[in-house]
């Protein structure tokens, strides 16, 4: 008997790990205890064993070849041989090698019981190898009961009614494991099962796209992992768009609830300049009119209508970005939007649900209602609980009217552009050689002079007429008729005749004029019928509707009338005699004599009848 000798009885088999005068120190190989010093006496009916019986009888293939391991096991084997090479030169010692297992298990936040399992598994084959892990074997195929958690897991647990594990196990068991009288079958998986069989196969895009649907998980769950701006942004010249509900309620002047203002803001992607907003009760459309004259607009004659005075570098912006980025919001979308391209602009629709494609628009809202929420509390400010029940009504702070917050969300713009420090804008060795300032309004200044600055200037009357609604006009005798109205124009006489028709741009809340989209320019057309000018296109329908309505109300009465007429004049034509012959001779002087007859001193007839 040498040391590392297996020994072997029957199916029992042990390793010699160390041999003193009196006691021979064992493991045994197949139970993996902890080693123990046993009498040599003990030892005598054991034989000889090869490491291939211990293989054979122990069920355990070991890869002696370690460069056939992949990184992973070869990395996790050296690991916890690490662990357990301190306690080897002490094994047989019982109270150093326990201390060694405590103190090793709290350096690796492992039990120490998984100490001593890999310290058993070691000393039984004596070779590294055994303790990397095992490749795990191919998915084999699903037994019947597995197949039934599967089958319950997609039916009652992965769907939008977000049923739980216990709900959808016991649908399992009604479904497959009961008899035609609904009693339990005496075998069936226990829950613990359904849960592992759950735990093992969940796919967690799986999960959040079956309970809680493709749009939530694309706004709330998927990963993000685009560059996001960097990758249709790189130079001055792409805007993104976007609108929100400021949280704060405001008032009227007479004191009165309005409720919450409506934000619309053009963020530069490159400098995340803020280009222009606008503030008001409405959105869609007519927000996103009031944003592109804004974004034209001297900065510094608008901010000096609020009583703000700003130097000219801090928000130099007065031309349209040459590509607008959006979401699928309807107003983006419209038609009357997408008609800005005749002015060279691109617009960019962003797929659904995808707001870190354009972050910096998102972003400013967040920093510019942080800016004055802080400030306005118990003035309207809406806080996060709003929605919970019981909460303070915040409505009954309100005390500012929207002049009042507009000049507020001023003082935050220019603060936002021209103070707030971009900290992790990228850089290049131009800027800094330039020394570029980390604001929004210098770092805007210096890449408009750089190349692919894209930078569009247009007069506010031709973005608004671009941006204004269109239709189909028809000329006529009577004019060019638009919204059931006609307008005249001079030099269009051949086309009042030829007739035809062409497309138009109409201001709805003002019929006085349309214009002729024509090549690219706007030909006015004034109105013809005066009573409607100066009146929005809802009131003028509205006066020909009730006008319609006057008519149709009188057509049966009208109908009555003519019966009424057909009759009178049959009762009169019928009552007369025929004159078999009417003598044609001498008409002159019968008509002089008739005329004698009946005529009539008016003057006397005046006077008779007062």
């Amino acid at each position: 008997m040498k040391k590392y000798d297996l020994l072997r009885s029957g199916d029992s088999i042990v390793r010699v790990l160390d041999i003193q005068q009196e006691r021979v120190f064992v493991i045994d190989c197949i139970n993996r205890k902890m080693p123990v010093w046993m009498e040599p006496e003990l030892l005598e009916s054991y034989v000889g064993c090869t490491d291939g019986e211990l293989f054979e009888i122990s069920g355990v293939d070991i890869i002696r070849d370690t460069d056939a391991l992949d990184a992973d096991q070869r990395k996790i084997m050296h690991e916890r041989y690490t662990m357990i090479a301190p306690i080897l030169p002490f094994i047989s010692d019982d109270k150093v090698r326990s201390k060694l297992i405590c103190s090793i298990a709290e350096d690796y936040q492992v039990s120490k019981q998984t100490i001593r399992n890999y310290l058993c598994l070691y000393l039984s084959y004596l070779d590294m190898a055994v303790l990397a892990p095992k490749k795990r074997k191919e998915e084999c195929e699903l037994t019947q009961d597995e197949k039934n958690i599967r089958w319950a897991l997609n039916k009652f647990f992965y769907t939008t009614k977000k049923q739980s594990l216990m709900t959808a196990y016991t649908m399992m068991l009604k479904e497959k494991y009961c008899d035609a009288m609904g009693v339990l079958v005496e075998e069936y998986p226990s829950f613990y099962q359904f849960r592992y069989f759950y735990r093992k196969t969940r796919k967690m895009q799986n999960f959040y796209i079956s309970r809680d649907g493709l749009k939530n998980y694309q706004r709330n769950n998927r990963p993000l992992v685009g560059e996001g701006v960097q990758e249709f942004a790189p130079a001055v010249g792409v805007g993104m768009l976007d609108a929100t509900v400021c949280d704060i309620y405001l008032i009227n002047e007479e004191g009165n609830l309005v409720g919450r203002p409506i934000l619309t803001a053009c963020i530069d992607a490159y400098s995340s300049m803020c280009c222009g907003y606008s503030l008001s009760w409405e959105g869609g459309v007519y927000s996103l009119r009031g944003l592109m004259l804004n974004i034209i607009a001297d900065k510094m004659a608008w901010c000096k209508r609020y009583g703000i005075s700003i130097q000219k570098e801090d928000w130099d912006c007065d031309m349209l970005p040459g590509t607008f980025v959006t979401d699928m919001g309807s107003e983006y979308k419209s038609e009357n939007f997408e008609q800005i391209a005749e002015l060279g602009v691109t617009v960019v629709n962003l797929p659904s649900y995808r707001p870190e494609l354009k972050g910096l628009v998102e972003k400013f809202f967040d920093l510019i209602q942080e800016m004055y929420k802080k400030h306005l509390k118990g003035k309207g400010v809406i806080e996060p609980d709003y929605q919970e029940r019981g909460v303070h009504d915040y409505r009954k702070d309100a005390c500012l009217t929207m002049m009042d917050f507009e000049k507020i969300i001023l003082h935050c713009m220019i603060y936002y552009n021209s103070q707030r420090i971009i900290e992790n804008f990228p850089y290049t060795e131009a800027m800094i050689a330039d020394k570029v300032k980390p604001y929004a309004s210098c770092i805007w200044e210096w890449g408009k002079s750089l190349i692919g600055a894209n930078l569009i200037g247009v007069d506010s009357r031709g973005l608004m007429l671009t941006l204004l609604p269109r239709t189909i006009g028809k000329f006529g005798r009577t004019g060019l008729k638009v919204n059931k109205l006609r307008y005249h124009c001079e030099g269009y006489t051949e086309q009042y005749l030829s007739g035809g028709t062409v497309t138009v741009a109409y201001n709805p809340e003002d019929v006085t004029s349309v214009w002729v989209v024509e090549n690219g320019s706007y030909v006015e057309f004034m109105l013809i019928e005066s009573r409607f000018k100066g009146r929005d296109l809802i009131e003028v329908q509205g006066l020909q509707t009730s006008q319609k309505d006057i008519t149709r109300s009188v057509a049966r009465e009208n109908l009555q009338a003519q019966i009424n007429l057909a009759q009178h004049i049959e009762a009169i034509a019928n009552n007369t005699c025929g004159h078999t012959d009417v003598h044609m001779k001498n008409i002159r002087n019968t008509r002089k004599k008739e005329q004698m007859k009946n005529h009539q001193d008016y003057m006397k007839e005046r006077v008779n009848y007062g």
